[in-house]
């Protein structure tokens, strides 16, 4: 049984599609398409050397989810999974990759929730942190007993799991925890508190444009963040769409319920190797590969 994933926010790096856009004329159609969509010239951040740029979310968001499906789509017949799964944003590209919902609306989709996380981030300064080395439960009842919102953001492998809130309430969490037993807390260099009720103005504003999204039967069941479950059922990707602006991403759970449900073979479609790197934290036996065209 074959996973393709896709990563999320984070795998980004400056050039990143340029070789897909000069090799292939299909891809090449598809970002020339994004730029008229979009109504700047992506292309000309995601090709160049900017890094900074390329890190803000309103730009980072769009360009791994055109990354991530324009190679999914180059992959053509070579891309037959039995399920998907996507990583926070990469839960969209696989929505399209699996023809859930058309590269149009995808895109359009994936720059709205880009902005207005950006605008919640501008609204509510918040920040997240990297937990190693201790047990979920541990983690999830301090960060519960802080009088801050900080609440557990990305289950990302076995031992590693990042929180997401204010930055009083980080502060106070990584203070705490390291107490515990951490071996890291490690404040990252994020925009802001994503995945948390901080992210609540960016729900408010994504849920009607979701619920107007065209959504149709898919290739294959997707494992949705919120639920870490496969499902085919449209309603239900909807409403977890939306819930995932404030909930948590259960990575590990997707991991796991791959595996208890038969999981052979990890591909990854989109930049760089991280969900392969955390694939391999769970099970080291099941092979993982960048998706090759």
């Amino acid at each position: 049984m074959k996973a393709f994933v896709f990563p999320g926010q984070g795998a980004q790096f400056p050039g990143m599609g340029k070789d897909l856009y000069e090799t292939y004329d299909e891809a090449k159609e598809m970002f020339l398409q994004a730029n008229h969509l979009l109504n700047f010239n992506i292309t000309d951040v995601m090709f160049g050397d900017d890094s900074e740029a390329l890190k803000e979310t309103k730009i980072t968001q769009p360009a791994i989810f055109l990354h991530s499906v324009i190679l999914a789509k180059i992959l053509g017949n070579k891309f037959k999974p039995d399920f998907v799964g996507g990583h926070s944003l990469g839960e969209f590209s696989a929505l399209v990759a699996s023809e859930y919902m058309s590269f149009e609306d995808g895109l359009i989709l994936v720059q709205s929730r880009a902005n207005a996380m950006q605008k919640a981030c501008e609204n509510n300064p918040s920040t997240m942190a990297a937990i190693l080395g201790l047990e979920n439960t541990v983690v999830e009842e301090i960060c519960g007993k802080i009088d801050e919102i900080v609440v557990p953001a990305n289950y990302n492998c076995p031992g590693q799991l990042v929180i997401s809130g204010t930055f009083n309430g980080i502060d106070l969490a990584c203070e705490k925890l390291t107490e515990a037993g951490a071996r890291r807390a490690l404040k990252l260099p994020v925009g802001g508190a994503f995945h948390s009720p901080l992210m609540d103005s960016a729900k408010n504003e994504l849920k009607d444009a979701i619920e107007k999204t065209v959504i149709s039967k898919g290739i294959c069941p997707i494992y949705q963040n919120i639920s870490a479950s496969p499902t085919s059922d449209i309603d239900l990707i909807k409403q977890n769409l939306i819930d995932q602006l404030t909930g948590p991403v259960k990575w590990t759970q997707i991991m796991q319920n791959m595996i208890n449900d038969g999981l052979s073979e990890v591909i990854e479609v989109g930049p760089g190797k991280v969900l392969q790197g955390l694939f391999k934290k769970v099970n080291r036996e099941i092979p993982t590969q960048s998706a090759n065209l």
